[in-house]
C-alpha cells in the first residue's frame, strides 16, 4: 500500500539519522561524569529564572519601584525565556552546539552582571529580559546530550540530565532567599554570573569539537519556518506538546500560589521556611530518571498513563494543605514525581523522531511548555484571590484530568517513534 510504503520510507530514514546520531555519540565518550556536568550546567543555567521570586520586595524597595513594575520583573524573564526557546533554540540543529554554548553561556554571564549592578528600574528589567532570553542555553543542552547519547541509552541521559533542571528550578526560590539574607539580592546574581563563566569555561574544554558541517544548510527564517512545519507534520509532537502543556499548567498552578496559604493562618510560614519545600520536590529529579530507562524499555505510554493518574491523585491530598502540612508533603511528592515522569518522557519520544531537528523539536516542544506555566500561575494567583485555596487545587485537578482523558482517548491510536 502507498501508505505504508511511506511509512516504511520514513522510518528507514529516520534510521539512518538515528545511524549517524549514534555514531556522533560513540566518536565521543558520554561518561556518567559528562552527563552529570551537563545536568548541573542545565540546573544553573534555568535557576537564573527563578531566583528573582523571593527577591522582588527587597530589588523593589532598593530601586524604589511600585508594585506593578516589581511584578514585570517575572514577567520580563518568563518572556525571553519564550521568545529564546523559538528564536535560538533552533540554532543548535545549523551551528556547533560546543560554541553555542559557550556563547550564550558568556553572554548569560554579562546579563548577569548587568542585572547585579541595576541601579535604575530600566537597567534591571532590560538585564533580567536578556537573562531569560540567555538561560535557554538549558535546552540547547538537552539537545546536545541527547545527540551524543546511543539510541539505546537516550531516555536514561535525557532523564539524568532533566533530573538538573529539576532541582534547579526547585532549588533557585530557596539558594537565593539564603544569599539574600546573607549578602543582599545582588550577590545572588554575583555568584551566578561566577558560576556560569566557570561551567562556560568547563564545557569548551569538555564538549567535543566537530568539524564537520552542520546536518542542516537551512537559513535562519527557513529553520524558524521548519519549526512550525515539523510541528504541522509530526502528530506525536503535537500531542506531547499538549502533554507537556497540561502538566506544566497543573504544576504552575501548585508552585506559584502554594506560599500564599502558608503565609497565613495558621502556619504564617517565613519566606525561607516556604522557600525549602522546594527541597521535597526534589524528589521529582528521580522520578525523571526512572522514567528515562522505562523509556528506554519500550514503556512510554504506560508510564504517561501512570504518571498523569499520580498527577490527577496528588490533588486530594493538596486540597488539605490548610490542615495538615504532611498533606501538602505527599501531594508534592506525588505531583513533582508524575509532572517529570511525562516531561521525561516527553523529550525522549519527540527526539526520536528527527535526531538532527533535536533542537527544533525540544525548543518548539518547551514552547507548550512555557505557555501552559503562564496559564497556569496567572491563573490560580487570580482564582486564590476570588474564590481560595480549594479552587485553586479544583483548577489543578481539572488541569491534570484533562491530561489524563487525552491520554486514554488517544493511547490506542498514538504514533510511534520511529524504529532504533
Amino acid at each position: 500500500m502507498p501508505g505504508n510504503g511511506e511509512a516504511a520510507t520514513r522510518r528507514t530514514a529516520a534510521r539512518s539519522r538515528e545511524g549517524t546520531a549514534s555514531e556522533e555519540g560513540s566518536a565521543f565518550a558520554l561518561s556518567r561524569g559528562v552527563v552529570i556536568l551537563f545536568a548541573v550546567a542545565c540546573g544553573a543555567a534555568v535557576a537564573n529564572v527563578y531566583f528573582s521570586q523571593p527577591l522582588l520586595v527587597t530589588m523593589g524597595h532598593d530601586l524604589g519601584m511600585s508594585p506593578a513594575l516589581v511584578g514585570s520583573v517575572v514577567t520580563l524573564t518568563h518572556v525571553g525565556y519564550g521568545l529564546g526557546l523559538f528564536f535560538l533554540v533552533p540554532l543548535g540543529d545549523v551551528a556547533d552546539r560546543r560554541r553555542l554554548i559557550v556563547a550564550q553561556l558568556l553572554l548569560l554571564v554579562v546579563a548577569l552582571a548587568v542585572v547585579a549592578a541595576a541601579h535604575t528600574a530600566a537597567i534591571l528589567l532590560a538585564g533580567m529580559a536578556a537573562t531569560g532570553l540567555l538561560a535557554v542555553v538549558t535546552q540547547t543542552l538537552v539537545a546536545f546530550a541527547a545527540s551524543l547519547a546511543p539510541p539505546a541509552g537516550r531516555g536514561r541521559v535525557v532523564g539524568l540530565v532533566t533530573s538538573g533542571v529539576v532541582i534547579g528550578i526547585l532549588l533557585a526560590r530557596t539558594a537565593s532567599g539564603l544569599m539574600a539574607d546573607l549578602a543582599g539580592w545582588r550577590s545572588v546574581y554575583l555568584a551566578s554570573a561566577s558560576l556560569t563563566a566557570l561551567l562556560a569555561l568547563v564545557l569548551h574544554r569538555v564538549l567535543p569539537r566537530h568539524g564537520d558541517a552542520p546536518p542542516t544548510t537551512l537559513r535562519y527564517g527557513q529553520l524558524l519556518r521548519s519549526t512550525i512545519t515539523l510541528f504541522a507534520r509530526e502528530r506525536l509532537l503535537r500531542l506531547r506538546a499538549l502533554f507537556g502543556l497540561l502538566i506544566f499548567a497543573a504544576f504552575s498552578t501548585l508552585w506559584s500560589s502554594v506560599a500564599l496559604p502558608l503565609s497565613e493562618a495558621p502556619y504564617f510560614l517565613s519566606h525561607s521556611a516556604i522557600g525549602a519545600l522546594g527541597l521535597i520536590g526534589v524528589a521529582g529529579a528521580l522520578a525523571a530518571t526512572m522514567a528515562g530507562r522505562l523509556n528506554d524499555r519500550g514503556l512510554s505510554g504506560r508510564t504517561t498513563g501512570i504518571a498523569l493518574a499520580l498527577l490527577a491523585a496528588s490533588w486530594l491530598p493538596l486540597a488539605f494543605t490548610r490542615s495538615s502540612l504532611w498533606a501538602l508533603v505527599v501531594g508534592v511528592i506525588l505531583l513533582d514525581l508524575a509532572v517529570q515522569a511525562v516531561h521525561v518522557t516527553n523529550q525522549t519520544l519527540i527526539y526520536a523522531l528527527h535526531p538532527d531537528a533535536g533542537s527544533r523539536l525540544i525548543g518548539g516542544y518547551m514552547v507548550f511548555y512555557s505557555i501552559g506555566s503562564a496559564t497556569g500561575a496567572i491563573a490560580a494567583t487570580s482564582l486564590y484571590t476570588v474564590a481560595g485555596w480549594g479552587a485553586v487545587c479544583a483548577l489543578g485537578a481539572a488541569f491534570s484530568c484533562l491530561g489524563l482523558a487525552l491520554w486514554a482517548c488517544t493511547r490506542h491510536n498514538t504514533p510511534s517513534p520511529p524504529a532504533r
